[in-house]
C-alpha cells in the first residue's frame, strides 16, 4: 500500500537520524508486532481509551522495556494515530540501516530445516553470488522438495527441485 509507505517514511527517516543504523531495530520490530495486533488496534481506536492508557497497554506487552527514545517514539506514534504504520516504519528503518551498513536481508527457503553449520558454509557463497553482505533468515517450504531458494530484494537464486521440475515442464511443453 503506497499510502502507508508514504505515511511511514518520515517516521522511519526521523528515527534513523535520531538513533542511527540498527540500534532501534529490536525494539522497533517488537513495537511493529504489537502494533499489528487486532486487539491492540481495537483498544487504541476506542474513544474511551486515552493516549496514556494506550501507551501503557502497548508498553506492558513488550518483551523488554523501551529505552527512552523508544518510549518517546511510541508516544509520538500514538499521538499522531499511526499505530497501523508501525510495521512499515520498521521495514523502512531496516532498509535505511542496511543501506548504510552495506548489508541486505536474505530469505533462504529450504524443503528441510538447515543446520547452523550448513548455513555458515552457505553464507560466503551467497554473499559472493549477490556481491554484498547478507543477513540470512531461514524458512522451511516443503513444496521445494529439495535444494534452496534465496530471495534478496527482487533477486532470486533458485536451485530447488521444484524449480528444476518447472523448467523441465516448460521445455517439454514448448
Amino acid at each position: 500500500m503506497a499510502e502507508l509507505a508514504t505515511i511511514a517514511r518520515p517516521y522511519a527517516e526521523a528515527l534513523f537520524k535520531a538513533v542511527g543504523a540498527g540500534t532501534a531495530q529490536t525494539w522497533l520490530d517488537a513495537l511493529a508486532q504489537v502494533g499489528t495486533n487486532s486487539e491492540v488496534i481495537q483498544f487504541a481506536s476506542d474513544p474511551k481509551a486515552n493516549r496514556a492508557q494506550v501507551f501503557q497497554v502497548i508498553s506492558s506487552v513488550l518483551p523488554e522495556a523501551l529505552p527512552e527514545r523508544g518510549a518517546n517514539f511510541l508516544r509520538t506514534i500514538i499521538e499522531n494515530d499511526r499505530l497501523s504504520a508501525l510495521g512499515e516504519i520498521a521495514q523502512q528503518y531496516r532498509e535505511l540501516s542496511n543501506d548504510q551498513l552495506g548489508v541486505a536481508d536474505a530469505m533462504v527457503e529450504s524443503a528441510f530445516p538447515l543446520e547452523a553449520s550448513a548455513l555458515a558454509d552457505l553464507k560466503p557463497m551467497l554473499e559472493a553470488r549477490f556481491k554484498r553482505r547478507l543477513n540470512l533468515q531461514v524458512g522451511v517450504v516443503p513444496d521445494l522438495i529439495g535444494g534452496i531458494r534465496v530471495v534478496v530484494g527482487d533477486e532470486v537464486y533458485d536451485t530447488s527441485i521444484q524449480a528444476q521440475l518447472e523448467q523441465m515442464k516448460m521445455a517439454l511443453t514448448a
